[in-house]
């Protein structure tokens, strides 16, 4: 139950549940009605979804990830683009309890000493934290009086740039999903992309073949990141399998955060990092040959590589000018304290 302000929804007393509800409490209230919402709107999740739903695809759990995909009872269909990646107001000891969880109990960060497979589990959520922060920034709401939403540039500085690891981190990542991508072209291209809508259908299965096909990127990047080096050692396979309960327990912990729509984002872009691991490495210590990807891993892997590539290029385009700004602020403030 929601206990902060700034969260979307708390729960209802039992008098407002529908009767049916109230009767059968194997059923849990989605808390839609407006009556039920509290705090700020920004953090609500809008659930107007299109008239026909997805059909098809295989039903498969993903190791790597806590939730089961496989059961629907508690699901619920969204439009992710209603529900846009940005500030929702969820600030916090709350907040805060959530990524020290992530990063003390599952992946602390090794000294640059340490093997690459010991590290590489830190590098990868320090890397969808920053795209995280940095999508916070970029879609920040300015004045709440007046709902005006803009960037916030010195929360960028603050989180982000003024750390050169985690902007490292960001493009880490950012590579190791794309190789995950680009190692399931075969699959992807061929994916049975079935909404119900044959002309959308159609885009998406040429949008998608753009993608793995891009002959720039292929020029440019031609392998994002290279797996076979990893988990090679004798202590290589029990490496594997400690990174995967960790990261099993990361996926876990997402069903912690307090807000719905970080939530959401948080959970959607997890399942895309697990993803991500799944295709590029095996699976409970096991190799495994072909791919098969449920309809929910795809749409997480490649929205988590939209993200990423959207938070690289804001980097990319305000990162010099907003360092430029704030870290001539920060040196003039050091020397006054002097």
């Amino acid at each position: 139950m929601c206990r902060l302000r700034d969260c979307s929804v708390c729960e209802c007393p039992e008098n407002e549940f529908p009767k049916t509800f109230r009767e059968s409490s194997s059923h849990s209230h989605s808390s839609d009605d407006i009556v039920c919402q509290e705090g700020k709107p920004e953090a609500t999740v809008d659930r107007t979804i299109d008239t026909k739903a997805f059909r098809g695809w295989i039903v498969e759990d993903n190791p790597w990830t806590n939730d089961d995909e496989t059961d629907t009872d508690e699901m619920t269909y969204v439009n992710l683009q209603l529900n846009p990646e940005r500030y929702t107001g969820y600030t916090g000891p709350s907040a805060r309890r959530i990524w020290d969880a992530i990063y003390t109990e599952n992946c602390p960060k090794y000294p640059s000493g340490e093997c690459q497979e010991k590290r590489i589990l830190y590098k990868l959520i320090s890397g969808l934290h920053s795209s995280i922060s940095i999508h916070i920034a970029a879609d920040y709401l300015i004045d709440e009086k007046t709902n005006t939403w803009g960037q916030n540039l010195s929360l960028l500085y603050d989180r982000v740039l003024k750390y050169p690891d985690r902007v490292r981190n960001l493009y880490f990542t950012f590579l190791f999903v794309l190789r995950s991508v680009t190692k399931a072209t075969d699959y992807l291209e061929q994916a049975d992309y079935d909404t119900g809508n044959p002309l959308e259908d159609m885009n998406t299965k040429l949008m998608m073949k753009k993608l793995l096909h891009d002959s720039k990127l292929q020029d440019a990047c031609p392998k994002p990141f290279d797996e076979a080096k990893l988990w090679k050692g004798q202590s290589g396979p029990e490496l594997m399998q400690q990174t995967q309960r960790q990261f099993r327990n990361i996926s876990a912990l997402m069903d912690c955060v307090g807000c719905e729509k970080c939530r959401l984002w948080g959970k959607l872009q997890v399942l895309g990092l697990g993803t991500a691991l799944k295709i590029l490495f095996s699976v409970n210590g096991q190799e495994h040959s072909g791919q098969t990807l449920q309809r929910n891993e795809v749409i997480a892997l490649i929205n988590l590589l939209h993200r990423l590539s959207e938070s690289v290029k804001f980097v990319h385009d305000m990162g010099p000018s907003v360092e430029r700004i704030f870290g001539k602020q920060i040196s003039a403030s050091d020397q006054i304290s002097r």
